[in-house]
């Protein structure tokens, strides 16, 4: 048996990465590349700009009573995301029962933080000065189950659902849905978890996968900022509606911190959405669709673009009150020349 268990933990480190200038500091210390899928043509699959994927030092993790060797990478993504991947190589004389024991664990990484959080650190450590911002504690996990060889008897579903007891018909069902399959390859996707068995070894499906869940925490951060935002949007109209006149001069610095945020958060969102577009390759085109489809990063698509339309809507109505003090402004003007042009007249009538 050729297989790994790939443990996956994506953070949020930065606002953006500058990668050229990333590329460069990583290159002199580390084998540094550009991800680039191998089983397409280069046109069928387009990345604005591919993250950079860096090798890291190996080092051994200790599960249950055995030693794994581990393979690890870092991958760097200009949309602020650096993930850690722990490839855990599986011996040969690895059985079913021992797979479905190791996927516990597998399941929660959160045991290894300290392995990722280490490998974390020092890539931040070297990467600083190409990063606009720091960590901000979001973070997503995600396993792949990858095989070259994969024994026809073996049950997938406990695997994946990291379960050592009996599972119902409908739960199989239910996990077996997303099921994808080209050739002599076979793919099955979950919600945390992927089973990936590939012949060949190519690493296409994985790194789909992976690119999927660096764009649903990097969506998942910027809902969570417009949360805080309208927050003290709301807040901060409630305290400058107290303020009399002087509110109005406080309306129109509510109004510049709305329209800057909502330029930030559309341009960001929109260059998240269109950093990786399937185009001509079918089979990879519905895989993508479909992980972000179980991932359910439309969704925080969605929650972002209503609050964004709460944002524009808050902006209108106070734009509104602004027009219509200045009205008022106006018509007192004409009313005040009206009446200083009939002072004088009655003065010139003495």
């Amino acid at each position: 048996m050729r297989g790994s268990v790939w443990l996956y933990r994506l953070y949020d480190v930065a606002l953006e990465i500058d990668l050229p200038w990333a590329e460069r500091i990583l290159s002199a210390e580390k084998p540094v590349s550009r991800l680039k899928l191998s089983r397409v043509r280069p046109k069928a699959l387009e990345f604005k700009n591919p993250p950079l994927t860096v090798e890291l030092e190996g080092t051994t993790l200790r599960i249950g009573d055995r030693d794994f060797p581990v393979t690890p990478i870092a991958r760097v993504y200009d949309f602020g995301v650096l993930g850690i991947i722990l490839r855990l190589l599986l011996p040969e004389d690895f059985g079913y029962d021992d797979l479905k024991e190791l996927s516990v664990p597998a399941s929660e990484p959160e045991d290894f933080e300290y392995v990722f959080a280490g490998y974390r650190d020092n890539v931040l450590k070297t990467l600083q000065p190409a990063l606009k911002g720091g960590l901000t504690g979001f973070a997503e996990d995600f396993v792949v189950f990858f095989f070259e060889e994969w024994p026809r008897d073996w049950d997938l579903v406990p695997v994946l659902l990291a379960e050592t007891g009996p599972i119902s018909q409908e739960m199989r069902r239910e996990t077996l849905k997303n099921h994808f399959s080209y050739g002599e390859d076979s793919t099955v996707i979950t919600w945390d978890s992927a089973f990936v068995y590939d012949p060949a070894g190519s690493t296409d499906i994985p790194d789909l996968l992976e690119f999927a869940n660096a764009q649903l925490l990097e969506l998942r951060y910027y809902d969570s900022v417009l949360d805080e935002e309208l927050a003290a949007m709301y807040d901060a109209i409630e305290e400058a509606g107290r303020g009399g006149y002087r509110r109005l001069k406080k309306y129109r610095g509510i109004m510049r911190r709305m329209m800057e945020l909502v330029v930030e958060v559309t341009e960001t969102s929109e260059h998240i959405q269109n950093a990786l577009k399937v185009t001509e390759d079918v089979f990879y085109a519905r895989v993508y669709a479909a992980a972000l489809n179980i991932f359910r990063v439309r969704e925080w698509v969605k929650s972002i673009e209503r609050k964004v339309d709460v944002i524009e809507r808050n902006y209108t109505m106070l734009s509104d009150e602004l027009v219509t003090h200045r009205f008022l402004l106006l018509e007192v003007s004409i009313v005040l020349l009206i009446a200083f042009e009939i002072i004088i007249w009655l003065w010139t009538l003495r």
